[in-house]
């Protein structure tokens, strides 16, 4: 089971699909591309617990963190 968490003012929100389920993989897929459109930054955390910065949706990641755009001033 693959989780999207995406972080905001609130917390976390988590989402999980499995990727052998066609459906669940399209939704994945546009959540990835609504959020990295709307400004989150998308990273992905490997198996060896390194985490990278990624563009694309990746299907295979087990989990993949989005976080909103840091504002400073």
């Amino acid at each position: 089971m693959a989780t999207q968490i995406v972080m905001d003012h609130t917390g976390d929100t988590r989402h999980q699909f499995d990727a052998e389920d066609l459906e669940a993989l399209v939704k994945a897929e546009e959540r990835f591309r609504t959020l990295t459109g709307l400004g989150f930054t998308a990273a992905v955390r490997g198996a060896s617990g390194d985490v990278a910065l990624t563009k694309a949706f990746d299907p295979t990641a087990e989990e993949t963190l989005f976080y909103p755009r840091l504002v400073g001033g």
